[in-house]
């Protein structure tokens, strides 16, 4: 039974990172995360939030759900399942967009990267590994494409900052091909010590950076060359608090505060990445339809103070309002503004640049 607090129900065991003893052993604190065990600290949350800003920070990811696509019909069957128009990115590019239901709620938001014309990888949240697993696999249907999920082989970390790619320069090991011409949202192939990876440049922080895939045994060893090569260069590694801080202040949501299954994109801001274009995907007649009316918009707060208001916070027109008009998604101090910083959703009429409300 869900939510059984039988003492007798067995409780599935945490799972790990392939680099749960390198965090341990450099003396993480540890947090559950979608059921893993994944490094919430190494120091100080400000510290390596700075560290990220002005320098770069490591951070492991391998917590990311990854799903290879391929066939003749690759193409096809992800412009049925998801909202944008993956057929056509090219080869090497990457594009974020959402899974959605049928009501238009969103199931997950998804990177994908396309890497070759019948072969595309599709990173998903740790906490939607299983809803975006079975939604790929019944979309499949139909399709001449396959759907393999390679989360469990596969290990991600993350370089972020500005020093990132002098940090890639100088790893011994690393080798990465055309990483002087590589773009914003464009991958690569590469290889570490003669592991193949892949190497991307789609970060989650608002600083430039590197994401690389590989393979999970490989993880621990290219982590150590990565903060040999980078703390000369002010690199740290960073936990899953500074990196929750950074995307907060750069406007970035985050499945499960910001994003939900009742959740439509217009509602979060994110009305421009389906492809109404399309003649056919999953969700697109609830997204004609579009939001009822007076159905809450996401917003950003800056407040005044150093109070930082959290997320499930209710939002008021004023102080002395009965009757909230919005919640708090999330919130904090922001290390590199100084002052508490917020996203919320909140009622249209309440929604215009500038207006002063109360949490």
């Amino acid at each position: 039974m869900t939510g059984s607090t039988d003492p007798a129900t067995p409780e599935a065991p945490a799972l790990e990172s392939p680099l749960f003893d390198t965090h341990r052993a450099a003396g993480a604190s540890f947090t559950d995360f979608a059921g893993w065990q994944m490094p919430v600290r190494y120091s100080s949350d400000l510290a390596e939030h700075h560290a990220v800003r002005t320098a770069a920070g490591l951070f492991d990811l391998s917590h990311m759900a990854e799903f290879r696509v391929s066939g003749p019909d690759a193409a096809s069957l992800l412009d049925h399942a998801l909202a944008g128009r993956l057929s056509a990115i090219e080869e090497g590019q990457a594009k974020y967009s959402l899974l959605l239901a049928e009501s238009g709620g969103i199931v997950d938001d998804v990177v994908v990267y396309r890497l070759g014309a019948e072969e595309f990888v599709v990173v998903a949240n740790a906490s939607n590994h299983d809803p975006v697993a079975e939604a790929l696999d019944e979309r499949s249907a139909g399709f001449d494409a396959r759907v393999a999920d390679e989360s469990a082989a596969t290990a991600l970390v993350a370089v972020q900052g500005p020093a990132s790619r002098q940090v890639l320069e100088q790893t011994a090991g690393l080798r990465i091909a055309g990483l002087d011409g590589l773009r914003y949202y464009r991958s690569t192939p590469g290889s570490f010590d003669g592991v193949d990876l892949l190497v991307a440049r789609t970060g989650y922080t608002g600083e430039d950076g590197f994401e690389l895939y590989l393979d999970r045994a490989a993880a621990p060893a290219l982590w150590n060359a990565l903060l040999a090569a980078g703390e000369p260069l002010g690199l740290v590694a960073a936990g899953l608090a500074s990196r929750d801080t950074l995307r907060l202040e750069a406007g970035m949501p985050l499945y499960g505060h910001e994003l939900s299954l009742e959740t439509l994109p217009e509602q979060a801001g994110l009305g421009r990445v389906p492809d109404l274009g399309k003649s056919e995907f999953v969700g697109r007649e609830a997204l004609l339809a579009g939001a009822p009316e007076g159905a809450p918009v996401l917003v950003a707060l800056v407040a005044e103070g150093k109070r930082a208001a959290r997320a499930g916070y209710e939002v008021f027109a004023s102080d002395d309002s009965t009757e909230a008009v919005g919640v708090v998604t999330s919130g904090a101090l922001s290390p590199t503004l100084g002052h508490p910083i917020a996203l919320a959703y909140v009622a249209p009429s309440f929604a215009a640049p500038a207006t002063e409300l109360s949490v």
